[in-house]
C-alpha cells in the first residue's frame, strides 16, 4: 500500500508549474467522442482519473492515441457500443459525462452509477431532469442509468440547484438537440466555460457560459479540433495554501489569476502577501497569520475543493476561525485526522470552529478523499516531526507528481510502500 512520509519544518520556497484542470479535462474528453473526426487535446493532467476515463472511452470502440503524457488524440468514429462497463466507472465520478456526450451524439447511453470520493451526497437528479426535458426517456435499473431518445428537442430548463456536473452534462446533450435550449440557474465555474469553449471549437453554438443563463442552438454535427485545457485552479490553490501554512514563498506558474480571486482574497485576509502577474501568482507568508471566517459557495465564491487546504492553514493561525461548508456535508472528515496532529477543532453539522495552535506534531493519518489528502500533506509539511499519510491513491487521482512538485519547493516527502522504506527515510532525515 503506497504512503507518503513527510519530514516537516521546511518552508516551501520556489516556483511550481500547474497542470491542466482535472475537472475540465474529464468533461472535455467525454465531449471529444461527439464527432467522427479526430480531436487533439493537450495540457491534460497525467492523473489516475484521466487514465481511467481514456480506458473507458477506448473500451466502447473509440480510437485513443496517447501522443505524450499530456496530449491525446481521440477519434470516436469507430464507437460501436454505448454501454460503459462498470469496472471503469466505479472508480471515478465524472464518468457520468459520457451520458450527455453519448445521448447527444447517438441518442442513447448506458452508464453505471458513478463512484468517486465519499464527500457526501451528489445526486444526479438534475442531470436526469435535464435529459428528460430534452425528450429522453431515462431509467435507473440494476445500478445503471439508461437514457434513450428518438430525437432531442431544445427546451427551457431551470435547474433547482446549481450543479457543475448537471450544467455540463445537459449542455453536451443539448449541443446536438434540435432547436434552442436555454439553461437557467447554471454553474459558472471556469471548467463549465472551458467545456463550452471546447464544444464551440468543434462547431457547437453555445453562448453565455460563465453567466447565469446558457443559450445553446443545436447543430447536426460537430467537427475535429485541437484544444488546450485550462490550468487547474484547485491545484494552484493547494500550493498557495501550502506556502501559507509552511511560512514559505511560492510562485505558481501557468495559472489564470482571475480564477483564483476567492483563494487570493482569503490568503490576504489571513496576512499573506500576494503578488499577481499575467499567468502567475506569488504567495509569501511571513510572521503570524490571523484567523478568518470562510463559507464555501459555488463559483465565484470560495470553492469547496479548497476547504480542507484552508482548514489546515487556519488551524495554524492566531485566534478562532470558522468554516461553513454549504456544498458537501462530509467534507470535514479530515479534521478528525488533523486533531491527531494537535489541531484544536470542533465540528457541528456543517460548521467547524478552529482554534489556532502554534504548531502541529507528526502523526500517522489517513486521506479520507482527494483534497483532504493533499491538505494532510500540507499539515505534515508544517510540523516539526514525521507524518505518514495513508490511502494516497485518492491524492493520485487528482494531483500529478504531487510529491515531486513539493520536493522541487524544498519539501521533504517521499512515496513509500514498506516498513523498510519508512525506516530508510527516517535514518536519512534524522
Amino acid at each position: 500500500m503506497e504512503q507518503y512520509i513527510i519530514k516537516g519544518g521546511h518552508p516551501l520556497v520556489g516556483e511550481v508549474e500547474i497542470g491542466g484542470a482535472k475537472n475540465a479535462a474529464l468533461a472535455i474528453l467525454a465531449a471529444a467522442i461527439m464527432t467522427d473526426e479526430t480531436v487533439t487535446i493537450d495540457n491534460l493532467p497525467d492523473v489516475n482519473d484521466i487514465n481511467v476515463l481514456l480506458d473507458a472511452i477506448a473500451g466502447i470502440g473509440a480510437n485513443v492515441y496517447r501522443v505524450d503524457r499530456h496530449t491525446v488524440k481521440i477519434n470516436g468514429k469507430s464507437i460501436t457500443d454505448v454501454d460503459i462497463e462498470y469496472d471503469y466507472i466505479k472508480k471515478i465520478r465524472a464518468s457520468y459525462y459520457l451520458l450527455g456526450a453519448l445521448l447527444g451524439k447517438y441518442k442513447r447511453a448506458e452508464v453505471a452509477l458513478p463512484g468517486g470520493c465519499n464527500i457526501g451526497s451528489r445526486p444526479i437528479d438534475q442531470h436526469l431532469k435535464g435529459f428528460r426535458a430534452l425528450g429522453a426517456e431515462v431509467d435507473i435499473e440494476h445500478g445503471k442509468i439508461m437514457a434513450e431518445a428518438e430525437r432531442l428537442t431544445g427546451k427551457h430548463i431551470y435547474f433547482d440547484v446549481v450543479s457543475v456536473g448537471a450544467t455540463i452534462n445537459v449542455m453536451m446533450a443539448a449541443t446536438m438537440a434540435e432547436g434552442i435550449t436555454i439553461l437557467e440557474n447554471v454553474a459558472k465555474e471556469p471548467h463549465v466555460v472551458d467545456v463550452a469553449n471546447f464544444l464551440n471549437s468543434m462547431g457547437a453554438n453555445i453562448r453565455g457560459a460563465g453567466t447565469d443563463v446558457i443559450k445553446i442552438r443545436g447543430v447536426q454535427r460537430l467537427h475535429g479540433t485541437e484544444y488546450s485545457v485550462n490550468p487547474d485552479q484547485i491545484e494552484a490553490g493547494t500550493f498557495m495554501f501550502a506556502a501559507a501554512a509552511t511560512k514559505g514563498d511560492v510562485t505558481v506558474l501557468n495559472v489564470i489569476p482571475k480564477h483564483l480571486e476567492a483563494t487570493i482574497a482569503k490568503l490576504v485576509e489571513i496576512g499573506c502577501e500576494v503578488e499577481e502577474f499575467d499567468d502567475a501568482v506569488r504567495v509569501v507568508s511571513k510572521g503570524d497569520l490571523t484567523s478568518t471566517h470562510v463559507k464555501t459557495l459555488p463559483y465565484p465564491g470560495f470553492p469547496t475543493d479548497m476547504q480542507p487546504q484552508i482548514g489546515v492553514t487556519l488551524a495554524l493561525c492566531k485566534g478562532t476561525s470558522t468554516i461553513t461548508e454549504s456544498i458537501f456535508e462530509n467534507r470535514f472528515k479530515y479534521l478528525d485526522e488533523l486533531a491527531r496532529m494537535g489541531a484544536n477543532v470542533k465540528v457541528e453539522s456543517n460548521s467547524a470552529t478552529i482554534e489556532g495552535v502554534e504548531k502541529f506534531s507528526g502523526a500517522r493519518v489517513s486521506a479520507p478523499d482527494l483534497r483532504a489528502g493533499a491538505a494532510l500533506c500540507i499539515a505534515g509539511l508544517a510540523t516539526d516531526g514525521i507524518t505518514i499519510v495513508d490511502d494516497i491513491v485518492y491524492i493520485q487521482r487528482g494531483y500529478e507528481r504531487f510529491e515531486e512538485k513539493l520536493r522541487g519547493l524544498g519539501g521533504v516527502i517521499e512515496k513509500v510502500e514498506t516498513e523498510r522504506d519508512i525506516q530508510k527515510f527516517k535514518l536519512k532525515v534524522s
